[in-house]
């Protein structure tokens, strides 16, 4: 316990006698986990949308033009059915997708009210079985007559997951780098405390002190650097993602039926990563400066 308490103080004396640096380091860290912390967010609200688009990637909705009777509808209905990869097809009148967008719109469907006339056309929605027959069944479609449209989200979600995975590489790319500079600056800091105590360390070994009895208050110092930057960075994290879900969150919302990553599940998980990426530098860069001065 001796040992523990020794460490530990001298952690903190080491840090006080060389502020201005370990005041750098902070920065330098805190500023790596906030930019990681954006590519992270941007990473997890592309992802989660991927993942709702694709709820409606088992439908292709055929926007039916205006002189397009319910009969010619109907026909366009039995043909689908009898694909193979469809599993059910049905009509939807304009006043059911007026509804269905009033619903989008939450609390604000009201503002549709004002419109004069239903601007929405009826459609022929198709249920898609088999996925692996999306695209045929969607080429199939283009062939008949009175369609005006088709809305078919594959390549929504070809785009959403395509944008997921290059913020995903880009996210890992960057925060190599960041780390391998934080721990680089980290190390300088620490290396500046030891050459301070550079013939003191000499004294230490002389008289039988272990490398890890010398290296505890550094790394300690280290991992302090670490701390303090994971908490400054997750505070800012917390109180600017819930700033901007207060302001875009129902619109997003509204737009795309889906909501934004709940500040609660986004600040635990970021609290661990944090935590481990703070710690994880501030060590590194501790061990790293002192191998000079016990031949490690």
């Amino acid at each position: 316990m001796k040992t523990l308490f020794y460490t530990i103080k001298q952690a903190f004396i080491q840090f006080g006698r060389n502020r201005s640096m370990s005041v750098i380091s902070i920065f330098a860290i805190t500023c790596m986990l906030l930019i990681l912390s954006l590519f992270f967010i941007l990473f997890i609200n592309v992802n989660s949308a991927a993942e709702a688009v694709k709820g409606d990637y088992n439908s292709i909705e055929l926007f039916l033009k205006d002189d397009t009777s319910r009969e010619d509808a109907d026909a366009i209905i039995a043909d689908m059915k009898q694909q193979d990869g469809v599993s059910d097809a049905y009509y939807k009148t304009r006043e059911e997708a007026m509804a269905e967008f009033k619903e989008r719109w939450g609390d604000n469907g009201y503002l549709l009210d004002s419109l004069q006339d239903n601007p929405l056309p009826n459609s022929v929605v198709i249920m898609i079985g088999d996925l692996e027959k999306a695209d045929a069944l969607a080429e199939h479609a283009e062939g008949y007559d009175g369609i005006e449209d088709i809305k078919y989200y594959k390549s929504t979600v070809d785009k959403l997951l395509r944008a997921t995975q290059f913020i995903k590489i880009s996210t890992i790319v960057l925060m190599i780098f960041l780390i391998i500079v934080s721990i680089i600056v980290v190390s300088n800091t620490i290396k500046l405390t030891v050459f301070n105590r550079a013939e003191e360390i000499s004294i230490m070994k002389y008289v039988g002190a272990t490398n890890w009895f010398i290296r505890g208050p550094f790394l300690v110092e280290g991992i302090l650097i670490g701390l303090i930057s994971a908490g400054i960075s997750l505070g800012i994290t917390y109180l600017v993602y819930d700033r901007i879900v207060d302001i875009i969150g129902d619109q997003v919302y509204h737009l795309l039926s889906m909501p934004m990553v709940p500040v609660g599940f986004l600040i635990y998980n970021f609290a661990w990563i944090f935590l481990a990426l703070g710690v994880s530098i501030g060590s590194c860069g501790s061990i790293i400066s002192m191998r000079k001065f016990l031949d490690a």
